[in-house]
């Protein structure tokens, strides 16, 4: 196959994949909330929840990030070395992986009525891919003028503008 059209079917199985990781936890967080209700709108909730998060989980998700990573490594396969950058971002993937694994954790135990996260938690967890994709597209996109000094407080400043942003959310919903 062709290298710009592997290069584009991993990018789109990116997307994809982080568009299901977004919203799984957003899905994650309606149901805890829904756990809130009274009885039978919360069984009725919890219900369609839970069918919903299978569905998106398994139908989209995860088909998505294996794709990716099989893309990957077949793009992977064209490199005759393995720049900085781009060991970098391989870390940078492994840790969306453990992500991922944490979110199928998140979901088996709400499937078996376990909420142990606040929705506020959760939200917070809903911006870790966040800080993610931004470190990943600046390090693909412009690894040569990124400073690694530059590029580390980037992130941890933008990692804390999201926290912020996130606690004013809950005040404001609050009121």
């Amino acid at each position: 196959m062709d290298f710009l059209y592997l290069k584009a079917l991993h990018i789109i199985f990116v997307v994809t994949w982080f568009s299901g990781m977004f919203y799984l936890v957003r899905l994650f967080i309606y149901n805890r909330e829904a756990q809130d209700k009274e009885e039978q709108e919360r069984l009725i909730l919890t219900q369609q929840f839970n069918i919903m998060i299978k569905r998106l989980l398994f139908a989209i998700t995860w088909p998505s990030a294996i794709l990716t990573l099989i893309l990957g490594i077949w793009l992977l396969i064209s490199y005759t070395t393995f720049p900085t950058w781009l060991v970098i971002k391989l870390c940078l993937v492994g840790l969306l992986f453990i992500y991922q694994f944490t979110l199928h954790a998140i979901y088996k135990q709400q499937k078996n009525g376990i909420f142990k996260y606040s929705s506020m938690f959760l939200r917070l967890w809903n911006e870790v891919p966040t800080v993610i994709l931004i470190a990943v597209v600046m390090l693909v996109v412009v690894r040569q003028q990124l400073s690694a000094l530059y590029g580390v407080l980037g992130i941890f400043t933008l990692a804390i503008a999201l926290m912020f942003a996130v606690k004013l959310y809950k005040k404001a919903r609050k009121e």
